[in-house]
């Protein structure tokens, strides 16, 4: 950590970015019983920290640098904050962003005079991509987390944190994708107040710096998540991975479900709407809360809101579940008179939140339903009570299939075979791929024209990853083809033929 306290007290932010507030959240810090403080960088001009860093490298470059123009690749955030900075430089810039970037942020980063480049389906496509251009047209890069000026930029937040605290907090927690903003706070902090805790978040599937921490080297994630786009990394940075070795305390990893939540909660706190990736740090918090002692004081650094509009459908869809304040369940119930309604009294006080019915083979029926629960337990006891009552229940809330797919689609099966015809099986698989113009098409072109699709279905919601389940009809005698072509898509694959939910609802 040696210069960098120097560094994070010499850097020039306060040109282009405001001290943002630090603020108790309320109604969270009353459910956690902890004292939750939120660092509103979601308040920033660029509804973002990254600024910060932007401009602090900018304004340190020799003025012929300046004039040649500078270059940077991001998915959105980092883009905006070297657009900004540029401006007020009055230098020019050109930023390489992902063709899945959301719109919201491709606009805001033109409205500022930026040439925007859309190029591929990553942020490490599109890095590459700049690279190529800073050489060809003379320009300066400008990294969006693994440079020393930037990680000093993010850094000013710890600078902050510290100032507006009467006493050291226990822990700091913070979003992390290349590893610049946790490098720079966390070696800011840990040169003053060693003892407080700087704890990184990532997604699960996203998780470049938990793997690399354990392992003790950097390693290159194969796929990544791009749920939370704005720490859609593959592989830390190099330099913000060696100051990460000396302040982390550790890392804490969330799903999907957990930050949609984490949005609501600080939506119902301060009525801001955080980009997933900048409700990060407080889905760690939330999912860290119990391991300290009541009334703890715990600072998320909320990052970012530059949420595409698009997105929220899902995550107003999947907050609940996120909460466990909704249970998902398929519920057999008996063909006879008063089965449903012994079924509505076991429920008691819960109220529904979806309810779909599928009449099976013989004398059952199949209930797909959405219950809201008040929390895990309250669910588990539910599920209990539905099969004392002689209802055979099985819990979906953690089934990806279920919660994507299924409960649009519950209502059809596959026909029968006619007389004399053996039934050539049903496999299901699950596909993700980061949503473009054209990529649905993409999909459908790269199957397989010579077996009989039984089931498409196909989820695009906020623009960020387009979510398609198929049913294809394989005879086994061409199983072996089958494997060979899916091995062959360029997309990410589950298949889901042993999915209770598929087998309750579909099969």
């Amino acid at each position: 950590m040696e210069g960098y306290l120097q560094r994070i007290l010499r850097a020039r932010v306060y040109e282009v970015a405001r001290e943002t507030p630090l603020d108790p959240a309320t109604r969270l810090s009353q459910r956690l019983g902890h004292s939750v403080l939120l660092k509103r960088e979601d308040l920033q001009p660029v509804f973002s920290f990254k600024l910060r860093g932007a401009f602090n490298k900018m304004v340190q470059l020799p003025a012929e640098q300046l004039q040649r123009g500078v270059i940077a690749a991001s998915a959105g955030n980092h883009a905006q904050g070297v657009a900004l900075a540029a401006q007020r430089l009055g230098c020019s810039a050109v930023i390489v962003m992902p063709v899945t970037t959301p719109r919201t942020k491709v606009e805001a980063v033109r409205s500022r005079g930026a040439e925007v480049v859309l190029h591929g389906d990553s942020f490490d496509a599109a890095q590459a991509h700049a690279r190529s251009l800073e050489e060809e047209r003379g320009l300066c890069f400008i990294h969006p987390f693994d440079d020393p000026e930037v990680i000093a930029g993010q850094g000013t937040i710890g600078m902050e944190i510290l100032r507006q605290c009467n006493e050291p907090p226990a822990a700091i927690y913070l979003a992390v994708g290349g590893g610049g903003l946790i490098a720079g706070v966390g070696a800011y902090v840990k040169a003053l107040w060693p003892n407080v805790q700087i704890i990184g978040v990532e997604p699960l599937d996203a998780d470049a710096m938990t793997r690399s921490l354990a392992a003790g080297e950097r390693q290159r994630l194969e796929q990544v998540g791009l749920f939370a786009d704005g720490v859609a990394v593959r592989e830390v940075g190099e330099e913000t991975f060696r100051l990460a070795q000396q302040v982390v305390d550790r890392m804490v990893t969330v799903d999907s479900d957990a930050i949609c939540a984490a949005i609501k909660d600080v939506f119902e706190d301060t009525r801001s709407i955080l980009e997933p990736a900048g409700a990060l740090a407080v889905a760690g918090l939330k999912a860290d809360a119990a391991r300290w002692p009541q009334g703890s004081a715990l600072v998320a650094v909320a990052c970012g809101a530059n949420m595409n509009f698009e997105r929220l459908r899902f995550v107003a869809e999947r907050a609940e579940l996120g909460e466990q304040r909704e249970a998902m369940l398929a519920v057999e119930i008996p063909e006879q008179p008063g089965s449903l309604r012994k079924f509505c009294r076991l429920l008691g006080s819960h109220s529904l939140t979806e309810f779909s019915y599928r009449q099976a083979r013989g004398h059952r029926a199949q209930i797909f339903v959405g219950v809201e629960t008040s929390n895990r337990q309250d669910a588990m006891a539910l599920t209990a009570l539905l099969e004392e009552g002689g209802f055979s229940c099985v819990d979906l809330s953690s089934n990806e299939l279920a919660k994507l797919h299924l409960r649009h689609m519950v209502g059809g099966r596959l026909p029968e075979a006619a007389p004399g015809q053996d039934p050539v099986p049903e496999r299901l698989y699950r596909f993700e791929f980061p949503e473009r113009p054209g990529a649905l098409m993409a999909f459908v072109e790269a199957l397989h024209p010579g077996w009989t699709i039984s089931i498409f279905h196909y989820r695009n919601q906020g623009s960020d990853v387009g979510r398609i389940v198929v049913g294809v009809q394989v005879p086994a005698e061409e199983l072996e083809q089958w494997q060979q072509v899916l091995a062959g898509l360029p997309f990410q694959s589950w298949e889901e033929t042993n999915n209770p939910a598929y087998q309750l609802f579909l099969a």
